[in-house]
């Protein structure tokens, strides 16, 4: 049974939210999200900040200042971490998740971070060095930013061997 005021309506336009996933941006933010998060956290905080305890993330003050930037480090990273968990879920959740894009949006979000991490924060604002009290400290600034060159570029190379096939009249995504 219709009601007047189903008779003569336009039908109900569905949402993006409710539309099918997007193998392209949606996919690869959760995937580099994901990987930066995982990349501060895991990788930078959990093994040179507190196992090897060879750096903090800012180291130009006092040992509390340092454990307290620590501490924000990780609050941000498990933020980037959740924020990339969600929207895979939500990309899930519209359809097949593409999983190969997804680990190479993964890899260049773990590379970018590393590369941004050793450039940026350990060369040109000097908060903190990889490592302290070493005699060829460019050895390990050279494994540093040449493991995360290599990273990037392979999930760089994954990204762009999985990407979808451009349609006429569709954008890019």
């Amino acid at each position: 049974m219709t009601t007047a005021h189903d008779a003569g309506a336009p039908p109900a336009r569905r949402s993006r939210r409710d539309g099918p996933a997007d193998p392209g941006r949606r996919t690869v933010l959760a995937g580099v999200l994901l990987g930066a998060g995982a990349a501060a956290s895991l990788v930078d905080l959990l093994v040179f900040h507190l196992a090897l305890q060879w750096h903090h993330f800012y180291d130009r003050s006092t040992p509390a200042v340092s454990i307290t930037s620590d501490a924000l480090l990780h609050a941000a990273a498990w933020t980037a971490s959740v924020w990339g968990v969600f929207l895979l879920l939500d990309v899930r959740r519209r359809g097949p998740v593409p999983w190969r894009r997804w680990t190479g949006a993964v890899l260049a979000g773990v590379g970018g971070f590393q590369l941004f991490d050793g450039v940026v924060d350990h060369k040109l604002l000097r908060l903190h060095q990889v490592r302290y009290d070493v005699t060829a400290l460019w050895v390990y600034d050279a494994a540093w930013i040449g493991s995360a060159v290599l990273v990037l570029l392979a999930g760089l190379v994954v990204l762009r061997r999985t990407r979808p096939a451009r349609t006429p009249g569709r954008r890019a995504g």
